[in-house]
């Protein structure tokens, strides 16, 4: 392939087309706005070089040196690439490679993550580079989730430059999300601490597999959190994700209790976590350990990746899930990637009317007042403004 100009390359891939030399993978293009960064480098990721940083949460081990950020507890030999394939070990000591190198930039309405109880109507800087620390047959972005920083296209934006770029777009807040922010971790923690300091609030948008200690230095600096709730099956988790139940539950425990906005999601992919009682039990859960005014989002599933042979989710099946839902007692159960129906909208919990109506993600009327419906004065949960 031809040697192309960066701004031909973000044209390409806005256009779908990737401007991908031979040998790279494309990021996903998912933006409503793409970033066009002509004074932005980028160089190629070669060792560990200016994209790295030394992990605090590594040890030592009589096996080689321990990863503590997420569940999988990679313990690295020299040389030797994490699950999630952007921590390595050099010298003893674990370094990140996705650091300052995203492959995916672009602004985004903040009701795409799903965030719909936190400042509507706003845009968020969403970033992401390369790697995610799960293997979920079903995932959506596997050209930037299952790939190392090595094998994206990515240009150079350390955590001062988003900030400032957050702030020239005009974007409330920054989104780490897209493949999977617990694997560019030390990205995000220090992209958040400076953000935060410049009043620009932060998202994290992820599967919630990461170890309680770096969660809870995390969550002083994120303040809303969309957690994908993958099923309630360690079984399922196991097979479909590669991962485990409990520590997302925990990580929905934690980000309650450090005060972080929280939205939930939970994918329904035909034949594995689509069983109505499982739904229920999950709910019931959710009701029991006090998530009954989180918004919890149904989204449905699209053939991609590994199970590209199952159909799409019957609306039918989401219209379900969410009649049990709000049956067991929660107030604010949304349909997603169903665009156009009835399910997008936020109903008051006391009235039952609509106080913001939306479509696809835009907002077509909002009926709040100071964070209450403007009809009986209910408060509705969320961050308003």
């Amino acid at each position: 392939m031809k040697n192309i100009s960066k701004r031909q390359f973000f044209k390409c891939s806005l256009a779908g087309i990737g401007g991908v030399a031979a040998g790279l993978y494309p990021a996903k293009i998912l933006a409503t706005k793409l970033i066009h960064m002509e004074n932005f480098e980028s160089p190629p990721v070669i060792g560990l070089g200016k994209f790295s940083k030394e992990s605090p949460y590594a040890v030592m081990t009589p096996k080689g040196v321990k990863c503590q950020i997420c569940p999988n507890n990679c313990i690295l030999k020299e040389g030797l690439e994490s699950i999630c394939r952007t921590h390595v070990v050099r010298d003893d000591k674990l370094y990140t490679n996705a650091y300052g190198n995203p492959c995916s930039v672009h602004v985004d309405p903040i009701e795409k993550k799903p965030l719909f109880h936190y400042l509507p109507s706003t845009t968020s800087f969403s970033i992401a580079t390369a790697g995610c620390n799960l293997a979920c047959l079903n995932c959506q972005n596997w050209e930037i989730s299952q790939v190392s920083p090595k094998e994206t296209r990515n240009v150079e934006l350390f955590p001062a430059k988003v900030v400032e770029q957050a702030i020239v777009n005009g974007c409330k807040s920054i989104a780490y999300t897209y493949s999977e922010p617990i694997a560019y971790y030390e990205y995000m923690f220090d992209t958040a601490k400076l953000a935060n300091s410049r009043g620009i609030k932060n998202l994290m948008i992820s599967n919630g597999f990461i170890n309680e200690k770096p969660l809870r230095d995390l969550a002083r600096y994120i303040d809303a959190a969309n957690i994908n709730l993958k099923s309630f099956s360690d079984e399922i988790y196991a097979k479909l994700n590669g991962g485990s139940l409990q520590p997302i539950l925990n990580t929905l425990k934690i980000l309650k209790a450090e005060g972080v906005w929280l939205e939930i999601t939970n994918l329904v992919v035909p034949g594995w976590t689509d069983d109505l009682a499982m739904i229920k039990e999950m709910c019931d859960w959710l009701v029991a350990n006090g998530f009954s005014d989180t918004p919890l989002h149904f989204s449905r599933f699209h053939p991609l990746y590994k199970l590209t042979s199952l159909p799409y989710t019957p609306l039918a099946t989401l219209i379900k899930a969410r009649e049990i839902a709000l049956k067991t007692g929660i107030l604010y159960v949304y349909i997603g990637n169903v665009p156009g129906t009835q399910a997008e909208n936020t109903y008051c919990p006391a009235c039952k009317k609509v106080v913001i109506e939306r479509k696809g993600f835009t907002i077509l009327n909002n009926n709040m007042k100071a964070g209450s419906c403007k009809f009986c004065d209910t408060k509705i949960a969320g961050v308003w403004g």
